[in-house]
């Protein structure tokens, strides 16, 4: 059984011998992995440490902001790093899903990489769990916090060491950390979401126009499922479009969004939510009616496998 106090007496004195008189950054982005991660680092380094938030232009609404107040507020020096331009120049013109992932993957540690000399860091702590591992080793799907085990030397390529505290970890027992170190209860159950961010959400090429309907599109799916005890629940914008009509009749070429919500364990596999027919309409109709130009309302059924839970 995992034992959480355990874990964290280990790793905090195993993160302070690692990191000795150096100084070191960890790239949060309000997720419970990352989230554990830095408040581990601080335990072990204190003022040794700052938390570093990348707005790609890629998060949640008010997302950047609410993260950053959230490691300031436990008194963790927080630097919240504007890159969103870097991000859609480097994802212009792409389409296919790996060289999304890929390109997401350079942008992110070039910036960090970036941030580091700045700082005159050479250490990173990232918050890597075992299925981001499994699934990039095993081809499933390139995560952008895998280097090392595909081969990528972040020394080399980056010039920092990386150490992911947390690397051999499912989510469940990462929830557990996050309460044993009374992390908020947003971060603690928060529902597991992508780090390439709405970029995996947008299916073709990534632009901010596209982003910015998959944002209000996140918003509202994830406003009318708060109560749902699902794994994951989310929108997606598909590349195609479909005919629609306006509310005086006439055709429309529009949007397709997708609903897609699982219930699962630890991400390996996953099962469809059974999602009550009214709380479907609901979102089918905010979905339409507060954001221009969408024209159909999809809900995806399939498990894991044959699908991954996300769509990219």
């Amino acid at each position: 059984m995992f034992d959480a106090k355990q874990f964290l007496k280990e790793n905090v004195d195993w993160i302070r011998q690692e990191v000795g008189d150096e100084k070191a950054i960890v790239a949060a982005s309000g997720g419970v992995d990352s989230s554990v991660t830095a408040v581990l680092g601080f335990k072990a380094l204190g003022d040794k440490l700052t938390v570093v938030f990348l707005d790609n232009g890629l998060m949640r609404e008010g997302e950047p902001e609410t993260v950053t107040k959230i490691f300031k507020d436990m008194g963790i020096e927080t630097k919240l790093y504007d890159v969103k331009e870097k991000f859609f120049q480097a994802m212009k013109n792409l389409t296919d899903p790996e060289e999304k992932r890929k390109a997401f993957r350079q942008t992110f540690y070039e910036s960090l990489a970036n941030v580091a000399r700045e700082r005159g860091v050479k250490i990173l702590l990232q918050g890597t769990i075992a299925a981001d591992v499994s699934e990039t080793v095993r081809g499933v799907k390139s995560q952008h916090n895998v280097l090392e085990q595909i081969g990528i030397n972040p020394i080399q390529e980056f010039g920092y060491r990386i150490i992911e505290p947390v690397k051999e970890l499912y989510k469940p027992e990462v929830r557990q950390l996050a309460k044993e170190l009374k992390l908020p209860e947003s971060i603690v159950n928060r529902k597991p979401f992508p780090g390439p961010a709405l970029s995996v959400r947008v299916i073709g090429e990534i632009t901010p126009e596209k982003i910015g309907i998959v944002r209000k599109a996140t918003k509202i799916v994830e406003d009318e499922s708060k109560d749902l005890p699902s794994f994951q629940v989310f929108a997606v914008l598909l590349n195609d479009k479909a005919t629609g009509l306006t509310e005086k009749g006439e055709r429309a070429y529009g949007n397709i969004i997708v609903i897609r919500a699982v219930d699962s364990k630890d991400a390996m596999t996953a099962e469809p939510t059974k999602i009550q027919w009214d709380r479907l309409l609901r979102m089918k109709n905010r979905l339409v009616s507060e954001i221009p130009g969408v024209s159909r309302v999809l809900y995806d059924i399939t498990s894991k496998p044959p699908a991954t839970i996300e769509f990219e």
